[in-house]
């Protein structure tokens, strides 16, 4: 059994995990009863969350932001350096590539008083940045507002920009947020196509919550879509290499951002890669040093084969030379 205090920080992280429990969905995860769950409630209301509940079937509790900072061990100043920090990480990568920096930041502004809210807004508005090497950056706060639309399950209207600079309006169903290492991807299912997306979140101009109930049935593997679309998408010509490797060494070899990874049995793994055209393509291969099968297409192959020949006769001729 847990103890008062663990009980009041695994409610809160809860709480924080989605925007409404019922009192019995609660007392499921937290194996407590109702009347635990209520009581607990109340304490955290004292300490200063503002906790709001509704009646009826699709009722229950909600965590929102409150008139005053709970006791989080932070005056106002070092809650708003924290979220400076916490926004600068997410949008620089600085911890590595995961999104626990977004995460985490989404869980503090939830309960940020409304003047730090504001005053963090002031912040972003006042920042510029330079353009990284390749040009793509997010402006600051719309990571926030894309994580926050994944977790309310609410349909949205995204105002979107495309690589050609066309500009479009559709409503999706958003669903997660996915980065590769250099960018952020927004996944959601285009309402009016039923196909499940990407969107480029630098390529984002806005979106705007429209009430409605996001139909999230089916959702794909939000990782594999992003990384099946980077590999495929952008380029004019796929290759499907077989490495003689398991998944997990393959991926060390050719990231998931490169190209879509499957398992061919366990010392294998089957990957699709896309490339500007053949003699691309088999550069890139060559540049794995890794021994690898290029099962199609005959042109990559082929590519492959030519390039491998010219660096042994480079390197026959320069020995023949040394004798």
């Amino acid at each position: 059994m847990l103890s008062s205090s663990a009980r009041l920080i695994r409610l809160l992280s809860l709480l924080s995990a989605r925007p409404s429990w019922t009192c019995a969905e609660l007392a499921e995860r937290m194996e407590v009863t109702d009347r635990t769950v209520r009581r607990d409630m109340a304490r955290l209301r004292d300490l200063g969350y503002t906790v709001d509940s509704e009646a009826g079937p699709w009722g229950g509790y909600r965590l929102r932001a409150g008139s005053r900072l709970p006791p989080l061990i932070l005056d106002d100043e070092e809650a708003l350096a924290v979220a400076v920090g916490l926004r600068e990480a997410a949008l620089s990568d600085a911890l590595g590539g995961d999104q626990a920096a977004l995460s985490a930041l989404l869980k503090l502004r939830q309960v940020l008083p409304r003047h730090i809210a504001d005053r963090l807004g002031e912040l972003d508005d006042a920042f510029v940045r330079l353009p990284g090497t390749d040009g793509a950056q997010v402006r600051p706060g719309l990571l926030l507002e894309l994580a926050a639309a994944c977790r309310r399950g609410e349909r949205a209207r995204l105002s979107y920009t495309d690589a050609e600079g066309r500009s479009t309006v559709r409503d999706v169903d958003p669903y997660r947020l996915v980065h590769t290492g250099r960018r952020w991807f927004f996944v959601a299912r285009d309402v009016t196509r039923g196909q499940w997306r990407t969107f480029r979140a630098d390529r984002v101009d806005r979106l705007q919550s429209t009430g409605q109930r996001a139909d999230l049935t089916d959702p794909p593997d939000p990782a594999h879509l992003v990384s099946r679309n980077i590999a495929n998408g952008p380029y004019p010509l796929s290759a499907t290499i077989r490495l003689p490797l398991p998944m997990a060494a393959a991926l060390r070899v050719v990231p998931a951002a490169i190209g879509t990874h499957r398992p061919d049995g366990p010392d294998a793994t089957v990957i699709d890669i896309g490339g500007p055209d053949p003699d691309g393509l088999a550069r890139y291969l060559l540049g794995l040093g890794t021994p690898l099968r290029v099962l199609e297409p005959e042109s990559v192959r082929e590519a492959l084969v030519r390039r491998t020949r010219e660096l042994l006769d480079a390197q026959t001729a320069d020995a023949v030379g040394q004798v």
